[in-house]
This record gives structure tokens, C-alpha cells and sequence, in this order.
């Protein structure tokens, strides 16, 4: 099996050599661009499956990483659904809200100990796994919705709802656990592979971001459901 290759976006060349010595000495190739356009290209340009991740700073000299996750998010399947690893030297979490918000799986702030960017990206790649203890490909209905865990695709009456990766863990973890009350913490250490920090609000992005997917109302949720003080349920009944 060949090596993972991850994408880096970071006009960063010290940052860079650092990475790309770290990944390849622990079983991944790093390829480089220095700013958003040229890394668009180069995804756009590769074979689908070329890359498995993408590491992206949030400053960039052309564009920032919000636009570029924006764009990407954009693009046909399978490019639209890369993992993405976003890299902030800012400190004011809204940034992070933000990235988020607009598509992004994860963020790992600056400075940071290539151990933890590798647990971090480790955890993006292992997380269908994790979401899928079954490993079970069969098609998912609840009322009009479709969860297709083969071709990682989600229909509402038979139209495509494009979603992230994280997303669609997300909405696999829910409906194979549907009528359960899950913890944000239980959600966390599922889908991340670990304890969240004091005050992380991304697990709630992700809800929000999902629930505007495939709500009709994303401000009264008839399929993701949030049980005060408790979590969220994934309603086994749906009528719509």
C-alpha cells in the first residue's frame, strides 16, 4: 500500500521542511504549495484519491484559508469531502468558528509539536472507522433521507445534500445510534479520538452546519434533536 499524501498550503517554508521531514518519517508524503491558488490547482489537477488530507494555514499571501476551504468546498466529490486540517496563528477562537463553519474538520493552532499535527491528521484519516463500527455499506433511510455509507453520499427525496467528511461521519455516527442521546464529549472522542478542551464549540458547529444540510428548519430540527444538558438525539421516526 502506497503512502498517504497530504497536501500542505502554507507560505511557510521553515514550517514546511519541518512537516514534511516529521510525515515522511512517519509513513505519509508531503506536498507543498505556498499560497491558495496554486494549492486549488493542484488538487484540481490531481487523480481523484491522489490526496488524502489537506493541512491549510489560515494566512496566506493571495487569499486566506477560509476562501480556499470555501472554493474547495465547492468542488465535485471527491475533492469537496477532503479532510481539512486548518493551521491558525491567530489566537481569537471566532477564526476557528469560522473555518469551521465553512467546511473545515479540524484546526490546530500555531505554534504547535509535530506530535500532536500527526495525532491530529491521524485522527481525520482513521475517522470512518471509527464512525462505522459495522462496517456495514447498507443504505440508511429515515423517512426521505438517505445515508449511503459506501458511496458516502446523502439524498433528501432523492436529491444529493452535499456534505464535508466530517459532516457526513457525523450524520453516520447519529443515524447508526439513532433514538440514543449522544454527548458532546461522547461525539468528540468518536469522531476526533480524544477529550474536547474547556469551552470547544466545535462539536456544536458541526451540528449547526449538519443540521442546515438536511433540516427543512435548521432553528426547529425535526432530525437532529438537542436534549438540553444532555446532548443530541437522532430521531429514529422521521416523517419527512
Amino acid at each position: 500500500m502506497s503512502a498517504p499524501q497530504v497536501l500542505l498550503i502554507d507560505d511557510d517554508h521553515r514550517l514546511a521542511a519541518m512537516v514534511a521531514t516529521y510525515l515522511s518519517q512517519n509513513g505519509f508524503v508531503l506536498a507543498h504549495e505556498e499560497c491558495g491558488l496554486a494549492g486549488l490547482q493542484r488538487l484540481a489537477q490531481a487523480a481523484p484519491g491522489d490526496f488524502s488530507a489537506l493541512l491549510l494555514d489560515l494566512m496566506l499571501p493571495d487569499m486566506d484559508g477560509l476562501e480556499v476551504c470555501r472554493r474547495l468546498r465547492a468542488l465535485p466529490q471527491p475533492l469537496r469531502s477532503l479532510p481539512v486540517l486548518m493551521l491558525t496563528a491567530k489566537g481569537d477562537p471566532l477564526d476557528r468558528v469560522v473555518g469551521l463553519e465553512l467546511g473545515a474538520d479540524d484546526y490546530l493552532p500555531k505554534p504547535f509539536e509535530p506530535r500532536e499535527l500527526l495525532a491530529r491528521l491521524r485522527a481525520l484519516l482513521r475517522r470512518p472507522t471509527l464512525a462505522d463500527p459495522a462496517a456495514d455499506d447498507a443504505v440508511l433511510r429515515f423517512g426521505s433521507l438517505e445515508i449511503d455509507p459506501g458511496a458516502r453520499m446523502v439524498r433528501i427525496d432523492g436529491v444529493e445534500r452535499p456534505l464535508t467528511s466530517y459532516q457526513f461521519d457525523m450524520l453516520l455516527v447519529f443515524a447508526q445510534r439513532a433514538g440514543r442521546v449522544l454527548s458532546r464529549e461522547h461525539l468528540f472522542d468518536v469522531l476526533k479520538g480524544g477529550s474536547p478542551e474547556p469551552f470547544d464549540r466545535s462539536i456544536d458547529v458541526h451540528v449547526g452546519r449538519l443540521r442546515a444540510a438536511i433540516e427543512d428548519d435548521p432553528k426547529s430540527p425535526r432530525r437532529i434533536i438537542t436534549v438540553r444538558g444532555a446532548g443530541y438525539v437522532f430521531a429514529k421516526v422521521q416523517d419527512a
